[in-house]
């Protein structure tokens, strides 16, 4: 059933249309402007050329990686198996590092990172570097970025209006609710990115992951140049005139500048070179001689960014001591133990059921099987709640793990959780708590569906309240009883009224439904996924 309320900005992240592999996805920005998404497996393919097109043009990237998660204190770093290349003009390439031969993609990435041109965006990219610098290891890793600028950095700048403040700490998700309007899904963050072929959904999250940068410092630089920090004027050249730009710009800037610090001669050979339809470097050497290379080449900054940079710009370095991975230094280490028994064999005992669940009638339920989620299964509540399941979510947002036990233990529910640091506590018991193994939703669904054997059905497909666990009134309304039950809490659209519906309403939030298409749509996906119709 159809709410009826407009989708927030909140929500767009969960409604983003379908990517199709290996091809542009018309997805959308912030700013809802088309967010094209090119998925590079192969250095011969249109995609790679079209990122090294895209790098000629480009004065600003957002950078962002991901790899399969591991446990902490390994030998090695995890092997990185995306980058995440997002562009300003709403484009976002993907590498597969898993295909791509390391060698071919190496000289390319190592380019942008150091380009003198391009401004870096991340958040905390200095653990992705030294992994990136693990990965590309046999072809000579990767020492720094630069010209970089944290995102963390441009939030303490838009939230405290000033350039040295105490760090705070907050997550990308966190930093995007806040400054754009909507919350990042973290759900796929430790999904097994490892796995070929990518899931739509996969490839959806790395994109957005690394465009709400772009996105974020969109809102920092109209902030800062209204505040008088930047200057409106940008410099451009063109074919005809590119040394007298080149000039201009030397002339205004000082040229023991960072960013700027190449001569004049090595500089105009560079722009030089970007007019050429091969695309092909020139590099002045020591002796006045030309070395030639098939690497892109990024046009200048505009004075904007330059003046960006040089005040809020950054670099990440490398050390030695970053790139090799911390061990314990603690040998022979006992197991620990919880009440005399190993963590391993405690844990163990959560990933089944075990004995009679609480809402059995023979412990004193009513029968219904009724769940809790705490906040890391939250989304899996909701698809509870759609195919007719009693699921609830804390009290609080966030609670204490006893308080959670508590509100299971008087609701006669099970416990649904990943997080392994509640099954700690002696307090629980088996019947209480079930520890999910699954990470997208759907599976998770289905997973509960089995383990704990219920029963599904059409009849019970959007039967509850998803917005907060409660049931719906026994009979529907009309468009006239609604309109009124409505008034001074919900926007009803002109457009339902000619259409005969009917509307049902929740006996807890008072919140109304009526069978629309998003109704239809999420009925068939249910039924889809829960394999109704086999």
């Amino acid at each position: 059933m159809e709410m009826g309320s407009v989708t927030g900005p909140k929500d767009y992240i969960s409604h983003i249309t379908t990517i199709k592999l290996n091809s542009p996805s018309a997805l959308m920005d912030s700013n809802k402007r088309p967010l094209k998404v090119h998925l590079v497996t192969s250095t011969d393919s249109p995609e790679f050329t079209l990122l090294s097109q895209a790098l000629t043009r480009t004065s600003l990237v957002g950078l962002d990686a991901e790899w399969k998660p591991v446990r902490t204190q390994q030998a090695s770093f995890p092997t990185v198996s995306l980058l995440q290349i997002a562009c300003v003009d709403s484009v976002v390439f993907v590498l597969d590092l898993l295909s791509l031969p390391l060698s071919s993609v190496w000289d390319t990435v190592r380019e942008l990172l150091v380009s003198p041109d391009i401004l870096k965006l991340g958040f905390g990219f200095k653990q992705d570097l030294v992994y990136l610098s693990s990965t590309f290891c046999s072809q000579g890793g990767f020492d720094k970025v630069e010209p970089y600028l944290d995102i963390r950095s441009v939030y303490n700048h838009l939230l405290h209006h000033k350039k040295h403040v105490p760090k705070q700490i907050k997550s990308l998700s966190a930093i995007c609710g806040e400054v754009l309007g909507f919350s990042l899904s973290k759900e796929l963050q430790c999904s097994d990115w490892s796995c070929r072929p990518l899931t739509e959904e996969q490839l959806t999250y790395a994109a957005m992951d690394a465009h709400c940068l772009l996105d974020i410092f969109e809102v920092f630089q109209a902030k800062v140049a209204k505040e008088g920090d930047l200057i409106l004027k940008t410099t451009k050249f063109s074919n005809s005139n590119a040394s007298l730009g080149l000039k201009e710009l030397f002339r205004n800037h000082d040229t023991s500048d960072k960013v700027l610090r190449t001569q004049f001669c090595e500089a105009l050979a560079i722009i030089q070179s970007t007019t050429r339809s091969d695309i092909a470097r020139v590099i002045p050497l020591a002796g006045g001689k030309i070395q030639k290379s098939s690497y892109w080449v990024a046009a200048p900054m505009d004075e904007v960014l330059l003046k960006v940079v040089k005040k809020y710009g950054d670099r990440i370095l490398l050390k030695d001591s970053d790139r090799k991975p911390k061990t314990s230094k603690k040998k022979g280490k006992k197991q620990s133990l919880i009440n005399g028994i190993s963590k391993q064999n405690h844990f163990e005992k959560f990933d089944e059921p075990q004995g009679t669940p609480p809402w059995d009638p023979s412990v004193g339920g009513n029968g219904y099987p009724k769940f809790l989620c705490d906040v890391m299964v939250e989304g899996l509540a909701k698809h509870l709640r759609c195919v007719g399941i009693d699921a609830a979510i804390p009290y609080l947002k966030k609670p204490e793990p006893r308080a959670l036990i508590e509100q299971a233990q008087k609701e006669k529910r099970v416990l649904l959780t990943r997080d392994a640091k509640l099954l700690r506590h002696d307090y629980l018991t088996k019947n209480q708590i079930y520890r999910v193994k699954s990470l997208l939703k759907n599976e998770q669904l289905l997973e509960v569906i089995e383990t704990f054997q219920l029963k599904i059905n059409e009849d019970q497909l959007m039967s509850r309240c998803t917005k907060c666990n409660g049931t719906f009134i026994q009979k529907p309304l009309t468009t006239e009883e609604a309109v009124e039950a409505a008034k001074g809490f919900q926007r009803i659209p002109n457009c339902l009224f000619d259409k005969n519906l009917e509307f049902w309403q929740c006996m807890d939030c008072h919140q109304l439904y009526w069978e629309g298409t998003q109704y239809h749509n999420a009925v068939q996906k249910f039924i889809d996924i829960c394999k109704l119709s086999e």
